[in-house]
């Protein structure tokens, strides 16, 4: 079964769809992959791209992330209506880092301890919150996890402060 039966895409269809870095781009520092795997009308993305590495030639396409150009700012994080774009920095030896977008409450901060989540919603290992910022109501939530986890990790779950 599939994403579309069970709405959680595995690294087995984002790497059919061409939608993972190469290894050696994931270790050169921070990239955004665009978990976009399905032809939709949205190009959210490809016009907040301050570097133009998100293309699209229709507006129905999957946007693809050329390597080359995305330096893994982030902008695109919060601004993705569908929550699919994450921004990987696999650089440092025993950690990773995941930007991810967040729309919860409590609001996130700088320092926090947090519950990792896989994309099926179940915790997998605690993370550290590392930074911060905000776009209209979404965050943009960057958040260190054991380097094993990179894949894995797609949200976070607060818990009260």
């Amino acid at each position: 079964m599939g994403f579309k039966e069970t709405g959680i895409i595995t690294y087995e269809e984002l790497l059919e769809k061409q939608l993972i870095p190469p290894k050696e781009r994931l270790e050169k520092g921070p990239i955004a992959i665009a978990e976009c795997p399905e032809e939709i009308p949205c190009n959210i993305c490809v016009n907040v791209c301050p570097f133009n590495a998100i293309k699209m030639n229709k507006i129905y396409e999957i946007p693809r992330i050329d390597p080359e150009k995305c330096i893994g700012c982030g902008v695109c994080v919060p601004q993705c209506p569908g929550l699919a774009i994450f921004v990987v920095d696999l650089s440092k030896p025993e950690k990773a880092y995941i930007t991810l977008p967040y729309e919860f409450l409590p609001a996130p901060s700088k320092g926090d301890r947090v519950t990792l989540l896989n994309r099926a919603g179940e915790p997998i290992g605690d993370g550290t919150i590392v930074k911060v910022w905000q776009y209209d109501k979404t965050w943009a939530v960057t958040v260190e996890v054991p380097k094993d986890k990179w894949f894995e990790v797609r949200g976070i779950w607060i818990q009260k402060k």
